[in-house]
């Protein structure tokens, strides 16, 4: 098993995290009974780690583990989507500077074929269970454990 140095990552990790080719297997906005901006969730296939192609092999196979990417009052969101051909992947997640007086900065997740933007006052992202070694860029459902929005990091 390959080592991770902890299972909840937040904005200020931002530097030293990735997301490009990690799978979005689903989304959603969540509203609090709270006045404020509601939550943008993401259940995800986190690439922990790309291993290079075994010697005499072409392909490199991936450590991913599901996770749960949560955006804390999330507002302005706007985006594109499609065409689509087989589900969301991640091309990379950009943190912006603020556009305004307000001090929450603009984020990016840019992926293959859609576009979203949003404003959020930073990110926490839960590891749900320990990184598996796998030949796809993506986990089954039965790998993954199925849908989840659980934000609860394995032990």
């Amino acid at each position: 098993m390959t080592e991770v140095s902890k299972a909840v990552w937040t904005d200020a990790d931002f530097p030293q995290m990735g997301w490009h080719d990690s799978h979005i297997h689903a989304l959603s906005v969540l509203e609090d009974d709270d006045p404020l901006p509601g939550r943008l969730v993401l259940d995800l296939d986190y690439i922990v780690r790309w291993v290079d192609p075994a010697r005499g092999e072409k392909h490199f196979t991936f450590w991913i583990a599901p996770a749960t990417l949560v955006f804390d009052e999330a507002w302005d969101i706007t985006g594109e989507l499609g065409p689509l051909h087989g589900g969301l992947e991640l091309s990379d997640l950009h943190r912006l500077a603020p556009p305004d007086d307000r001090p929450y900065p603009g984020w990016h997740l840019e992926g293959h074929e859609f576009d979203l933007r949003f404003r959020a006052r930073g990110f926490r992202q839960y590891l749900r269970t320990p990184p598996q070694h796998v030949d796809r860029q993506v986990l089954t459902m039965a790998q993954r454990g199925g849908l989840s929005f659980a934000e609860q990091a394995f032990a």
